[in-house]
């Protein structure tokens, strides 16, 4: 099984900790994801000490007014590295607002023209900003993961253009209906799962850290809301994030 994203940087418990557990409960490929470029060499540490984890590494929209939007330079370095195996986080969020629209989109584009130029799938994020990104997505031809999925708006978008659609442990809530049946009609071949942690646990471990081993509840709910058997399921979820991925 594989948890296709999550920020163990930014778990309280260290990576080799975090991915012991994981291993025992099932899930032995992990993507780390970098939020900046220290972030993104503390995912690429742990990636070169742990066995089967890649990173995706990025620049997030919360970041885009600030000093660290000027780095892209030492991000095209390290996405040189073999552990790199995506550009993301990235996108645009105009929900939280901590970063000018017009800056996050410039270093949206930036990053997607990096992707285009290393062949790299792109992993987004994208919140009260559907049209934006969908038109900034409009001409990049590679591989798109869709990730946290949370608005259904986008759903149509993403299907006509064959994006990966993951689904974070927000899809097990209570009242995550809309999520759930948006997660039954992805294409067998475009679903992806995640914890994103150590955000939105699942809800049979609310109140906790989420973590790389609680990606387990999510594919759970998934698979039940598909009507499939989870393991059946978890194979699936496997399969295609080793395509997205180019994973080995």
């Amino acid at each position: 099984m594989i948890d296709t994203h999550a920020h163990l940087d930014a778990c309280a418990d260290p990576g080799a900790v975090l991915l012991e557990r994981a291993r025992a409960a099932g899930v032995d490929r992990v993507i780390a994801i970098g939020s900046g470029i220290d972030s993104s060499k503390a995912e690429l540490a742990v990636a070169a000490a742990e066995p089967g984890v890649s990173c995706a590494l990025g620049i997030h929209p919360h970041q885009a007014g600030g000093d660290e939007a000027g780095r892209i330079e030492e991000l095209a370095d390290l996405l040189r590295l073999p552990e790199a195996v995506a550009v993301g986080e990235i996108g645009l969020d105009f929900y939280r607002d901590y970063a000018p629209h017009d800056a996050q989109r410039r270093l949206f584009a930036d990053q997607l023209y990096l992707a285009g130029e290393f062949d790299l799938p792109v992993v987004i994020h994208t919140r009260a900003a559907i049209d934006a990104t969908v038109a900034a997505l409009g001409s990049f031809a590679g591989t798109v993961v869709l990730h946290c999925f949370s608005e259904p708006a986008l759903l149509p978008v993403a299907l006509e253009r064959g994006y990966y659609v993951s689904f974070a442990g927000n899809v097990t809530f209570p009242k995550a209906g809309e999520l759930r049946e948006a997660a039954a009609v992805v294409p067998v071949d475009r679903i992806l799962a995640e914890t994103d942690c150590p955000y939105l646990a699942p809800q049979p471990v609310r109140g906790r850290p989420n973590e790389p081993a609680y990606v387990t509840h999510t594919v759970a709910a998934l698979a039940d809301a598909r009507g499939v058997a989870a393991e059946e399921l978890a194979a699936q979820i496997d399969a295609n994030a080793t395509r997205a991925f180019a994973l080995p």
